[in-house]
């Protein structure tokens, strides 16, 4: 569009209304960024402007702004002396229409209750013109001939079985799909052994959802039939993927068209998908796995592509449909770090989605949110769009979306789209090659909007006649693309009469073999391109590991991360926070909460691991205590404004990324799971601001964090830092929700811990990685515990301990009250009973992990009072928090004569109060209940009262 739209503007002819909108964005993107517009066009600018800075709305957008209210006139343009003819300037128009709406007109949908939208834009009528202009020669670009031979040849490039949306990207990679796409006139050439290949691949993918629905009548199983041209797509990508480089490639998918995957990409044997059709084969014997249904399992292998071989990973997926796609991020991104991929090129992600979630789940928007962001890039993803025209029951576009495609949530990554028709396989994988070429290109994510239909309802039971009749009616009698491209074949002479019919046989007579129909698979063995866990299976969380650390290593360290380069300007808070951790490191004053866990990351450094800490804020710490990241003050340019002390401990340290995360939680975590299931040497976190905040990720935690483990053998490492306590900042600031976290615990699936001091969460995040037990971490990890001074610890407490499940009294044994707590309350409990002067009659004992539930060290407590009633209290109301949860293990692990209450809020509907002074009145009473009477407290209303309880 740009030379028409020049020379149009240039001449002086009146602009229509679209021609004029597309100026206008032009013009907004050159006040941005000139450099992002064509040299012509940036050249054309800067002399409207004159050097004249100036706003979006200035003159010369008001100048746009009145043109886009003309329309262009009907009668032919008349060529001036000297100036190009009305034919070439209608040609000038006519390339860049196409290039901009063709896509509005192609061919693409291989149903045709919706036909294809007209354009006036791309008619010569549009514009006036005679059948004689038609016959004009006329030449623009690539394009040559008489203005009616230019129509034909835009019409086959960009109206054809794909229509691209590439207009609104920079001008590079604008000529870079214009060349690609004009050079073959939207048609590539494919070979004869590349035209078989295809065929077959559609063969396998047909053949296979055939033989499932005749074998396993009503069975769930999602069919791809319908979409069968998806399989030669991936089956292309794979292949060229290694002809570019590529090592890895992760994919994630929902269930449409899962099992055909599985079998025709990534080799499994037939058999063992009928096994699971039988109710003969499962994921383990071990009573503990509880496995998924088969459309939700993952798999992996290893296949020979014309560059080498390339490692296949089929993430495992839950029927949370798009959830899967920041995990598999995540994961590409962890493959990544570990081959030192910092180009990105060689693991490669692809995403698959449907028309309808694609468009309707919000993770997918915060998933392309991430696609470029520094911490969370990946070097682009190819997502494919299996769009089946039909979510679920609903196909009208009135009720699906509000846009014109799905797809238009591409935009928000600036990330091309080519909407391309399933029947015309050639098409799609030509689609597919693009896809790939412009990823490896510009590391950037594309779409592939694959438009097919579903055969069968959304699943082999559904009746879809009920609501679409009119859809259902014309994919009756569709013949299948299989058959379409056979019949095309056959045609050109590429198959013989009957060839097509014998390798439907040949495929049959393989599934009944049973064996593997992918001809590519390496071998079946432990892949050496695969990460090897087997190192972490059959591990306890009471192994021992060493956590406690010399102190001159300490020292040392300490010394590295309050050193700052030359010149580089403190900000005069964070200066005297770097001072105090100095003299922390030296023993000369107490390890506060930011320094113990600083350390903590530090020495893990040191011993070779990686850290991955990532939220809202993480660099500072939402409450300004941890300072990971330093911002000089006297900086001049934003990119070297910061420095990270922790990555310049020792050259040959591990990797450490703290990242200060976009503001999003289900995305985020998902991400930070798939890089934690693909990187066992690293400390992968994700940080909260407040604990709650985790309630945007739901999903995440539910089916992937508690359950991944006993759906799919699937171990990860992921550690969760949830700020939680009550301080009187209301219900959405105060709890982390741990009950809930309590209540997914199981199986030894999960640990979850309340930490109470600077030394505890040393000893705890460095267990994390040297015991060699990658199990989720739940810390329920503090706010004003940060700066108590109760909360300090000595040195020594780092250089000879470990982290301690509960921790007990060092006061007098034989006490008849004993008070467990958890977290903060612990102190505020100290302090009340050391104001009280109750040191001699109520024993205080921490339960710092929660689950798996100590009851030996817990035991081993309650033993040193014999007879004592025993309270547990807690701040959260009783119908939350531990109590609910754990009550049972605690009364398994009372002595004789011993009793259990409970002290604490009553049960409510919100997670706190949302007024400070009844926040107060409620902490005390809940002191009060838990020490007894000496304590004073406030009278409170009945509903509010803390109670003391069996």
């Amino acid at each position: 569009m740009d030379e028409s739209l020049h020379s149009t503007v240039m001449s002086g002819a009146e602009l229509s209304h679209d021609s004029a909108t597309f100026v206008e964005a032009l013009y907004e993107a050159y006040l941005q960024d000139p450099a992002s517009v064509a040299d012509d066009w940036r050249a054309y600018f800067d002399g409207l402007r004159g050097g004249i800075q100036e706003t979006p709305h200035g003159p010369v957008q008001q100048r746009f702004l009145a043109l886009g209210q003309q329309r262009l006139t009907r009668a032919a343009p008349q060529a001036a002396p000297g100036k190009a003819s009305a034919a070439q300037q209608v040609a000038s128009a006519l390339v860049s229409a196409y290039r901009v709406y063709g896509h509005i007109s192609a061919h693409k949908n291989p149903l045709t209750i919706r036909p294809a939208a007209q354009v006036p834009e791309l008619t010569p009528e549009y514009y006036g013109l005679t059948d004689a202009d038609l016959n004009e020669t006329v030449h623009e670009g690539p394009f040559q001939g008489t203005l009616r031979d230019v129509i034909g040849q835009l019409q086959g490039a960009y109206c054809g079985s794909i229509g691209y949306e590439f207009s609104y990207l920079p001008s590079t990679e604008r000529e870079w799909f214009q060349e690609r796409i004009e050079s073959v006139g939207g048609r590539p050439q494919f070979s004869e052994a590349q035209q078989r290949r295809i065929l077959s691949k559609l063969n396998a993918a047909e053949g296979l959802e055939r033989y499932l629905g005749q074998r396993y009548v009503g069975q769930k199983r999602f069919s791809l039939e319908g979409g069968e041209s998806f399989i030669p797509l991936m089956d292309r990508i794979v292949q060229l993927g290694g002809e570019l480089g590529i090592k890895e490639t992760v994919i994630g998918m929902a269930h449409r068209g899962r099992l055909n995957v599985l079998v025709n990409l990534f080799g499994k044997k037939p058999a063992d998908l009928f096994a699971e059709f039988e109710g003969k084969k499962r994921l383990s014997d071990d009573p503990d796995v509880a496995g998924d249904v088969k459309y939700h399992m993952g798999f992996s292998s290893d296949v020979q592509t014309p560059g080498g071989p390339m490692h296949l990973a089929l993430a495992y997926n839950p029927s949370h449909l798009e959830i899967v796609s920041p995990v598999v991020h995540g994961s590409v991104r962890a493959r990544q770090d570990r081959r030192n991929d910092t180009e990105r090129k060689q693991v490669l992600p692809i995403t698959i989605h449907g028309d309808a979630a694609v468009s309707g789940q919000g993770v997918v928007m915060e998933t392309i949110n991430l696609s470029r962001l520094r911490g969370f890039t990946t070097g682009g993803a190819v997502r494919i769009v299996i769009n089946n025209q039909i979510g679920f029951t609903i196909s009208d576009p009135r009720d699906t979306r509000s846009s014109r495609y799905c797809t238009d949530v591409a935009k928000i990554g600036n990330a091309p789209v080519m909407h391309v028709n399933g029947d015309d396989p050639e098409a799609v994988a030509f689609a597919g090659e693009l896809a790939l070429r412009y990823r490896q290109e510009f590391g950037k994510d594309v779409f592939i909007d694959l438009i097919c239909f579903r055969r069968h309802g959304h699943n082999e039971s559904d009746d879809p006649t009920m609501t679409q009749p009119i859809m259902y009616r014309e994919i009756k009698v569709h013949p299948g693309t299989r058959a379409l491209y056979a019949q095309r074949l056959e045609a050109q002479g590429v198959l013989k009469a009957g060839e097509a019919d014998a390798l439907v046989d040949s495929f049959r007579d393989r599934l009944d073999a049973g064996e593997s129909v992918v001809e590519e698979i390496r071998n079946d063995e432990q892949s050496a391109l695969a990460l090897d866990w087997r190192k972490y299976l059959d591990t306890h969380w009471s192994e021992e590991s060493r956590t406690a650390v010399p102190a001159a290593t300490l020292k040392q360290l300490s010394e590295r991360l309050t050193e700052v380069p030359e010149g580089f300007g403190l900000h005069r808070a964070v200066d005297k926070v770097l001072k105090a951790r100095r003299e922390m490191g030296d023993g000369q004053a107490p390890v506060d909460w930011g320094m113990g866990e600083t350390l903590a990351y530090a020495t893990l450094l040191m011993e070779g691991y990686n850290v991955r800490l990532d939220g809202q804020d993480a660099g500072r710490g939402t409450f300004v205590h941890r300072h990971a990241v330093l911002h000089d003050q006297n900086a001049s340019d934003p990119a070297s404004e910061e420095f990270m002390p922790l990555a310049h401990l020792a050259p040959q340290q591990g990797h450490v990324e703290v990242i200060d995360s976009t503001l999003s939680e289900e995305a985020v975590m998902a991400f930070e799971y798939g890089y934690a299931t693909s990187a066992p040497d690293s400390l992968v976190i994700w940080e909260a601001q407040f604990g709650d905040f985790a309630n945007g990720a739901q999903s995440v935690i539910d089916q992937f964090v508690s359950a991944g483990e006993s759906k799919w053998q699937r171990l990860a490492g992921l550690t969760l830092l949830l700020p939680h306590g009550y301080e009187g900042q209301g219900p959405e600031h105060s709890s982390a929700r741990l009950e809930r976290y309590l209540q997914l615990c199981a199986q030894k699936n999960m640990q979850v811990v309340v930490p109470s001091s600077a030394s505890q969460i040393f000893h705890l995040l460095r267990r994390q990685m040297i015991r060699p037990y990658r199990k989720p971490l739940i810390v329920m990890s503090p706010k004003s515990l940060l700066r108590n001074k109760a909360a300090m610890s000595p040195l020594s407490d780092l250089t000879d301990g470990r982290f301690c499940e509960v921790i007990g009294d060092t006061g007098p044994s034989g006490l008849k009250r004993v008070v467990i707590s958890s977290g903060k309350l612990h102190w505020e409990l100290d302090t009340a009973r050391e104001k009280a002067a109750m040191q001699d009659d109520v024993a205080l004992v921490r339960l710092e992990q929660l689950y798996p539930f100590p009851a030996e060290h817990l035991e081993a407590e309650l033993q040193k009072h014999p007879g004592a009633e025993v309270i547990w209290a807690q701040e959260e109301p009783q119908n939350q928090g531990a109590w609910l949860m754990i009550q049972d293990s605690l009364r398994e692990s009372l002595q004789p004569g011993q009793t259990l209450r409970y002290a604490g809020r009553s049960a409510s509907a919100s997670t706190a109060a949302g007024y400070a002074q009844v926040h107060a009145r409620e902490q005390a009473a809940v002191i009060t209940a838990a020490l007894g009477e000496k304590v004073p407290v406030q009278t409170l209303p009945v509903q509010q009262e803390a109670t003391a309880q069996s």
